[in-house]
């Protein structure tokens, strides 16, 4: 096979495999790389395909087990913790997932825009990440891309059975780990949507933390990879901004609205440079989470 009959096959499922690993890393840099680890080993192995499965089958063993291999093999690529110019207050919490990064919707599946949407969600891609490796995979595998047992067996080289344990553990896991909040999230570009989004990036620019409270859940989050600290709470949530805001003196933010993970989302700068992307989590007609990327989106 040629190359350029090789990159024909591999073309349509390029995309659906850099989320696959992208749900199993967490991070868009990592997946990348692992993608190309995965296509290089697709190429030179090709005489191995007995056609048994299907190609797209193929193609999700070797990317599956690449990612396994990189966890296990390399850890996680951690981003050096940004050292904050200013004093923040103390933080509610340590995060334990700095490596996480947003996944530009320009970047998704075309089918993956439209359905089962809460499987893009960064809560679903951060709370994958507590689960053990193996049952993670399994989990992606079955109840996302909708493998049969039978089918992710010689995915992993273990036996239905053991398929079937490791799916019961980390769907427990999973649920213990997800984090919902009030409810269901607007439909995405619903009215409800766009006006919640407006005011959000309305009061966030011009430093009004006051209506922002208004905006958030009583136990409303931000989050700031690769920086460790978290914040938990509207009060504390609001503490921290009312402190950066002090800081920067009427240096304000410039949002310009994106989507990430299926979620409304913004490019932030300052009007002399990049700074970040901040990714909401809404339930129902309030915030229930920030998440400021303080590196750029996919760097």
């Amino acid at each position: 096979m040629t190359e350029i009959a090789f990159d024909e096959l591999v073309e349509p499922h390029r995309r659906e495999l850099l989320l696959h690993c992208y749900r199993l890393l967490g991070s868009l840099a990592d997946a990348e790389d692992v993608l190309q680890e995965t296509l290089l080993a697709a190429w030179r192995s090709l005489d191995g395909f007995e056609g048994r499965t299907t190609w797209r089958s193929w193609l999700y063993r070797i990317a599956t087990n690449r990612c396994l291999n990189a966890l296990r093999d390399r850890g996680r690529r951690i981003p050096p913790a940004p050292n904050p110019p200013f004093q923040p207050p103390p933080p509610s919490s340590d995060g334990d997932q700095p490596w996480l990064q947003p996944y530009p919707d320009d970047q998704l599946p075309p089918e993956a825009r439209y359905t089962r949407l809460e499987t893009i969600e960064l809560a679903f891609v951060a709370a994958l990440q507590r689960v053990p490796p193996r049952q993670a995979a399994v989990l992606v595998l079955c109840d996302v891309l909708d493998y049969r047992l039978a089918e992710v067996a010689p995915m992993l080289d273990i036996t239905p059975t053991a398929v079937k344990g490791l799916l019961q553990r980390a769907r427990t896991s999973l649920a213990q780990h997800r984090q919902d909040g009030y409810g269901r999230p607007p439909a995405p570009g619903s009215p409800e949507e766009q006006r919640l989004v407006r005011r959000f990036a309305e009061a966030f620019a011009a430093d009004d933390i006051d209506t922002l409270l208004t905006l958030l859940t009583d136990d409303a989050w931000l989050a700031m990879p690769p920086a460790p600290h978290e914040y938990r709470g509207a009060a504390a949530v609001a503490a921290f901004l009312r402190a950066s805001a002090t800081w920067r003196a009427g240096r304000r933010f410039v949002l310009e609205p994106i989507r990430a993970n299926g979620q409304p989302a913004f490019e932030c700068r300052f009007m002399d440079g990049p700074a970040g992307q901040i990714v909401l989590t809404l339930a129902q007609d309030r915030v229930y989470g920030i998440t400021h990327f303080l590196h750029n989106l996919g760097g």
